[in-house]
């Protein structure tokens, strides 16, 4: 296959690469403060849709919304983040969200459903966030530093992955912590993702090990016991992904070039 965006590649570091949920349409966001929607075509040609261009606001992150209506973009070095309105063709910036104190705001997921955004503060403060209004819920806390975080498919909980190697699990409604236990041998907690038939939890850690639990031994144990570790990295594991019909893991390292396995 040509490269997605061959019409307009980016000029620096690209950071997201994500398929429209509905349409073939594909997105990259990057350093050079561009968003840039392509056509997917039948592999010969994907012309360019569009660029938007976000003056001194170098992308950390962007991702459609569940209907595919807007990207959410947030910054390397902001505490505001962007959202294109891709029916009304509208950027609008969002600089303050009401009673979320960060002074950086990058990381972030949204629940499968629609319904919220979740914000990775520091400190390892969480905040939830109503998708509809880009208002505060809630915020919750995990001990340490917060560097991962993952919505179960029926939204109905979140995995939350600390630097110390805890993963604790929180119930959306009530935003009670409903359990914590420890990856098994993690040295510092990089990456996490659940399995869309809510079946397995991988998390990915510094030292390129990604542990596969079952989610019932997760809900349960304080030290679960991995179904498999996947040792193939040897560099820090920083995304860790299933597809859609949980028969494929894929683990991947940017810390090195071509540092990608599926298992």
């Amino acid at each position: 296959c040509l490269p997605a965006n061959q019409e307009r590649f980016a000029n620096g570091k690209l950071v997201t690469v994500q398929f429209h949920p509905s349409a073939q349409v594909v997105m990259t966001a990057g350093h050079d403060r561009s968003v840039s929607l392509f056509q997917v075509k039948n592999f010969s040609l994907n012309p360019k849709i569009q660029s938007i261009y976000l003056e001194s606001f170098p992308i950390y992150k962007a991702h459609f919304s569940v209907d595919g209506e807007q990207v959410i973009a947030t910054g390397t070095h902001h505490s505001m983040f962007f959202v294109y309105d891709m029916m009304a063709g509208s950027i609008i910036p969002i600089p303050k969200v009401r009673g979320v104190e960060e002074k950086l705001l990058r990381n972030f997921e949204l629940s499968p459903d629609g319904s919220f955004m979740l914000l990775i503060g520091t400190s390892g403060y969480l905040h939830l966030l109503s998708m509809k209004t880009k208002e505060l819920i809630s915020t919750m806390k995990v001990n340490g530093r917060c560097t991962a975080s993952a919505f179960t498919p029926d939204s109905s909980k979140i995995y939350t992955y600390s630097k110390e190697g805890e993963v604790f699990i929180w119930d959306v409604r009530s935003r009670k912590c409903l359990h914590k236990f420890e990856d098994e041998g993690s040295l510092e907690g990089k990456c996490i993702a659940v399995s869309k038939n809510n079946q397995y939890v991988a998390c990915g850690s510094s030292s390129g090990v990604v542990n596969l639990y079952t989610t019932d031994v997760c809900l349960k144990e304080n030290h679960p016991k991995p179904v498999k570790a996947i040792m193939n990295l040897v560099t820090s594991a920083t995304c860790v992904t299933f597809n859609p019909t949980t028969e494929i893991l894929a683990v991947a390292s940017r810390d090195t070039d071509e540092a990608v396995k599926l298992v």
